[in-house]
């Protein structure tokens, strides 16, 4: 079964109250009416699309653990991989990262990435500096240009 971003981060806000003596139920409702903090970046890599769904995995693998995969895209031309990786101060602001990698010319890729975290009373654009510092990795990973964002 698919989780939006909403629910996957008020679910991951809800086992950070748990464990700081909250209570988990509370914050989850909370969570879902906090605004989110979004960012997309586009990125052109000059490599195969297997290539570049290992890559791509292996760099989301070090910066989060997997959440379920979306099964949006997941075909022979395009394939989705999400992960919650730690955002904001002190990384304790969950963020969710979704990568698509599509098929593009012959011998390259389109790698779409964005990022999404909760924004409490004071803004700390997790999502926002998550993406930035995740499209730094993969273009260092796969000599990726970036086409915007």
């Amino acid at each position: 079964m698919d989780q939006s971003e909403d629910q996957i981060l008020a679910e991951e806000l809800a086992a950070l109250g748990a464990v700081g003596g909250g209570s988990g139920r509370l914050v989850r409702m909370v969570a879902k009416l906090m605004r989110k903090n979004v960012h997309e970046i586009d990125l052109l890599v000059p490599l195969p699309f297997d290539d570049v769904v290992k890559r791509v995995s292996r760099v989301l693998g070090k910066a989060g653990h997997a959440v379920e995969t979306v099964p949006i895209g997941s075909g022979e031309d395009e394939k989705t991989i999400r992960v919650v990786a730690s955002g904001g101060t002190g990384g304790m602001n969950p963020v969710v990262v979704t990568a698509r990698v599509l098929k593009s010319a012959e011998g390259s890729s389109e790698v779409w990435l964005r990022a999404a975290a909760k924004e409490g009373l004071i803004r700390q654009r997790a999502g926002e500096r998550t993406a930035v510092r995740l499209a730094a990795q993969l273009s260092k990973a796969t000599r990726a240009d970036r086409a915007g964002g």
